[in-house]
């Protein structure tokens, strides 16, 4: 076992419809080790393919407006007349336990997380290549209209508007690079000084034990 122990980090990934995060984040919890998904609560219904506590919790607007109000949220939205929202203790858990936390979120949600606890946020916003890439995939998926691809393009040029909120940048040009980029940048914020719980301790002992 290290004599250095590290705290946790919220890896926060960010894209328009269509840019690869989605595929990005389930490709990074299944080959990486220490990092789980965040799981959000939810008013909506549960739907037939869902189930409780791997998609969402599944709560009553009356627990929701709860948690809001004893500040057990770090993140909220509402989205067609349903709440979601990020608990907080167990992200804070984990974090304690060393352990990474990995989110899927617009950059409003970022934005929220940010305020209450930038130290451990490491935010990554994913880009297409060019507009025209982006609006043939969205083409290319078949599951919206033209109306509702169009309306998600109108939406990517806001959403990539806030790209300054973020730390890192990736273009998702070709999946492999952008999936080796994002582990690059996992494993460099892994090892940030400011993580390391114990290091002061340890280099006190290196440099107070006699030589070899």
């Amino acid at each position: 076992m290290s004599p250095i122990e590290r705290r946790g980090m919220m890896l926060i990934l960010s894209s328009p419809s269509g840019a690869g995060k989605s595929t990005l984040t389930r490709e990074l919890v299944q080959v990486e080790q220490g990092i789980t998904l965040s799981i959000s609560v939810t008013t909506r219904a549960r739907r037939p393919s869902e189930i409780e506590g791997r998609h969402y919790r599944f709560i009553t607007v009356e627990e929701f407006r709860a948690m809001q109000a004893h500040g057990d949220l770090l993140e909220s939205a509402e989205v067609h007349g349903n709440f979601y929202g990020t608990p907080r203790r167990p992200v804070e858990t984990e974090l304690a336990m060393g352990r990474d936390v990995l989110f899927d979120l617009d950059w409003q949600g970022t934005r929220q997380i940010m305020d209450k606890m930038r130290q451990d946020v490491v935010a990554v916003f994913v880009l297409p290549p060019s507009m025209a890439e982006l609006k043939t995939r969205l083409e290319r998926r078949a599951e919206d209209s033209k109306e509702t691809i169009a309306r998600r393009l109108r939406n990517a040029r806001e959403e990539i508007a806030q790209w300054g909120v973020y730390d890192y940048l990736i273009v998702n040009e070709d999946l492999d690079r952008a999936s080796s980029s994002l582990k690059a940048i996992l494993a460099a914020e892994r090892m940030k000084r400011e993580r390391l719980v114990g290091a002061e301790g340890f280099v006190a002992e290196l440099l107070g034990a006699p030589g070899s």
